[in-house]
């Protein structure tokens, strides 16, 4: 069904779901080839970890500190808990829908077209935003790197964007072009090298407890929440931006060997691993430097600063910025991956136009596609600023993961039957609760960042329209695999 002019035909076109039989069985094809299955449980854990451990304590922590004080321990807390409750319900969705398309998948297969093109509109906003601001805080990292161990930094007119004192950030620019080539690579290779970087973040970031808790004063916690239940929200809606990510090993079903069994327990894993370790960092930071030092300003590079203030000696920040500048570039290699594999899908089921499908017959990855997005966040990340990137991230993160929980909810009431390698404890609470809490975090955004939001939503439901409600390949049946 295309459409048609009676109203309620039009309408149960909008809402036509698509099988799950037909998204499991054409997983992995695309035009040209397709994708390799070379990815096991430490590869999809790995890129799980990758992807969002660091975004928020590199970066996003000297933002959120001065809303919540050395609360600020607690917010991450309440981001975890929201994460946890979304990322049990992505875990049963991976791995009963084991495709590249993640909650954009989810949501076609139970929610129907228009909230699926929705659902993938505002992915495409939360991972290329996400990269772009982590971009920005790598080249913080470089500076203060450059600064501590060689004394010069790269010109504010070449590493700031405009309204900043600068002109174009080229080293976030530059980090995105390196992710690129990676992914160019092939996909075992990428998840390799991300591999290799997250056990090296983890490393940097033990250290920088190690050395933080030869400072810490217990006096340094008092007030311990300043700003009281208000403020510890606030922050807990900005730090949920460091939890973006833990969805992508959802993105690899297509690249997954096993993923029935894998990529469930990468989700629930790497959410665990990545919540000890934030806790931890916050509470070694706010313990060595008191919560009125972490301003605004230069907060892009808040961890080497902390050392720096609480030990008075510059190699600690050394070592930290420069694995800073390692570990930061497996976010921006495995989030960008997962927005590929997202644009993959979405290719294929014709919403999209064709060339994010076509497959290199080499590399057996998404060349076009890897390219196009790369182009695109180079630009956002040289020209924008760190606090707007990580708002509009947080927003369109918390809309697509409450859909996940209702997709949940969903499918166990249409389709019981199916083969699950994980299923949500204590269900329908579970997936309740992460709705609810999405719905929470999502209020305490700014009234800036929901414009945003209305405007990138209202310029997707005009591109579906145009275009993808009329080349929609469900809604050609079953007449070939080529674009109606």
């Amino acid at each position: 069904m295309t459409g048609g002019t009676a109203p309620g035909s039009f309408a149960r076109s909008l809402l036509r779901t698509k099988p799950v039989d037909r998204i499991v069985s054409e997983g992995g094809a695309g035009e040209g080839g397709e994708l390799e299955r070379s990815l096991g449980l430490l590869q999809l854990t790995s890129i799980s970890v990758g992807a969002t451990l660091g975004t928020g304590i590199f970066v996003v922590l000297g933002e959120a500190v001065p809303l919540a004080g050395p609360a600020v321990v607690l917010s991450f807390v309440l981001a975890a808990v929201t994460a946890l409750f979304s990322a049990l319900s992505y875990a049963e969705l991976a791995g009963t829908i084991p495709v590249a398309g993640s909650s954009y998948s989810y949501a076609y297969a139970t929610l129907g077209e228009l909230v699926a093109w929705v659902c993938g509109w505002c992915l495409l906003l939360e991972y290329a935003v996400s990269v772009s601001a982590v971009s920005v805080g790598w080249g913080s990292y470089l500076n203060a790197f450059f600064d501590a161990a060689f004394g010069f930094t790269v010109p504010a007119a070449l590493s700031s964007p405009p309204g900043e004192g600068g002109i174009v950030n080229v080293p976030a620019v530059a980090v995105v072009v390196l992710a690129a080539f990676l992914l160019l690579r092939g996909a075992s290779e990428s998840a390799t090298a991300n591999t290799v970087m997250v056990f090296l973040k983890i490393g940097v970031l033990l250290f920088f407890c190690a050395v933080a808790f030869t400072a810490f004063r217990s006096r340094n916690l008092a007030p311990f929440a300043p700003m009281g239940w208000a403020g510890l929200s606030a922050a807990g809606s900005r730090v949920f931006f460091s939890y973006i990510g833990f969805d992508a090993a959802s993105t690899a079903g297509e690249e997954a060997r096993n993923p029935r069994r894998d990529l469930p327990m990468a989700i629930v894993v790497s959410l665990v691993v990545v919540t000890a370790v934030y806790v931890l960092v916050a509470l070694a930071a706010v313990g060595a430097m008191h919560w009125t030092e972490f301003d605004i300003s230069g907060s892009e590079a808040s961890l080497a600063r902390v050392l720096d203030e609480a030990t008075g000696r510059t190699w600690p920040s050394v070592v930290l910025s420069m694995g800073a500048v390692i570990a930061i570039s497996s976010v921006v290699l495995t989030v960008m991956y997962g927005q590929t594999r997202i644009l993959f899908a979405m290719s294929r089921d014709g919403l999209i136009p064709r060339v994010f499908q076509k497959v290199g017959p080499r590399r057996r990855v998404p060349v076009a596609n890897t390219v196009i997005v790369a182009l695109f966040i180079s630009v956002l990340a040289a020209v924008i600023p760190l606090g707007r990137l990580v708002d509009a991230t947080s927003i369109g993160t918390l809309f697509a993961f409450a859909l996940v929980g209702v997709g949940v909810i969903v499918l166990r009431r249409t389709r019981p039957d199916l083969p699950r390698g994980f299923r949500v404890p204590l269900f329908p609470v579970t997936p309740l609760l992460g709705v609810g809490f999405c719905g929470y975090l999502m209020a305490g955004l700014g009234g800036v960042t929901w414009a945003v939001f209305a405007l990138w939503t209202l310029a997707g439901l005009v591109a579906y329209f145009l275009y993808g409600h009329r080349r929609s390949r469900l809604a050609a049946g079953n007449r070939g695999r080529g674009s109606p």
